[in-house]
């Protein structure tokens, strides 16, 4: 599956503790409109409200092809297609104290997919290992000494 868009700000803010994939319930252009990538995930959330997990805040731009009444809302409220014991737990997981559900990236196949991250909030200084721990990492690849 190709990966058509990547929400890179969520791992850098959260502490991802498990992933989940999920289908995604779009129109026909919206559809196309992912494939061609025209999707952001820039500020988008996961909710989880009455047996029903919903993508919020998910920017998917108009398909520039489609006739004037088959266009959609580009920031409307979309259901994500799961089973409802992975709902359960999900629900049960989000109600602790800290922890929220994250979209990570959006995937192209035969069908469109999003992955899903449950996770918990960094703090500043968490932040400000995993910068030192990748700048080590990367000069540690580069083949200089630390």
């Amino acid at each position: 599956m190709k990966i058509v868009a990547q929400n890179r700000r969520a791992r850098f803010d959260y502490e991802i503790v498990e992933t989940i994939e999920a289908g995604m319930m779009l129109t026909g252009s919206e559809v196309k409109s992912c494939r061609e990538g025209h999707i952001s995930l820039v500020g988008a959330y996961v909710t989880v409200h009455k047996g029903k997990v919903k993508l919020r805040n998910v920017t998917i731009a108009r398909y520039r092809y489609a006739a004037g009444s088959q266009t959609n809302e580009p920031e409307r409220e979309r259901e994500l297609l799961l089973k409802s014991a992975e709902i359960d737990r999900l629900s049960t997981a989000v109600d602790q104290k800290g922890m929220t559900l994250v979209p990570l990236e959006v995937r192209a196949g035969k069908y469109i997919k999003i992955v899903i991250g449950l996770g918990r909030g960094k703090k500043k200084f968490d932040k400000r290992a995993s910068i030192k721990k990748r700048d080590v990492e990367r000069k540690l690849r580069e083949g200089r000494e630390y």
